[in-house]
């Protein structure tokens, strides 16, 4: 069993970063899949970004593309999502997710076994 604990979230204006970080418990985090889902109001949660096992392979959707980086320390069981140049269109709710895999990066809900709760982001126009 894994427990995921997002944080970083907040209000800032459009143009300004954040940084948020998910905290993985558990001794097997270095052979999990790491990604980071967004749910905005009224739309459906979608892939934001994710990160192979090793961190070798990424994935980022296309509307934060060139913004927004993930990485992982395996030390810290810790993975991030840097954003930057946020705009209103990237409010939602952040959440964290890990599957138990060191093969293909999985790109759908359905291929994440865990779940982090999930944290605010809001950006203001």
């Amino acid at each position: 069993q894994v427990q995921l604990a997002e944080s970083g979230g907040g209000l800032v204006q459009a143009g300004g970063s954040l940084r948020l970080s998910c905290v993985a418990s558990g001794r097997t985090f270095s052979t999990y899949a790491m990604a980071w889902f967004r749910q905005a109001p009224g739309k459906e949660r979608e892939l934001v970004a994710a990160a192979s096992w090793s961190g070798g392979t990424t994935y980022y959707a296309n509307s934060v593309k060139g913004r927004f980086t993930i990485s992982r320390d395996n030390a810290k069981n810790t993975v991030y999502l840097q954003m930057s140049s946020l705009k209103p269109e990237d409010t939602a709710v952040y959440y964290c997710a890990a599957e138990p895999t060191i093969g293909t990066l999985g790109l759908e809900e359905y291929d994440y076994d865990y779940w982090g709760q999930g944290t605010q982001v809001t950006v203001s126009s």
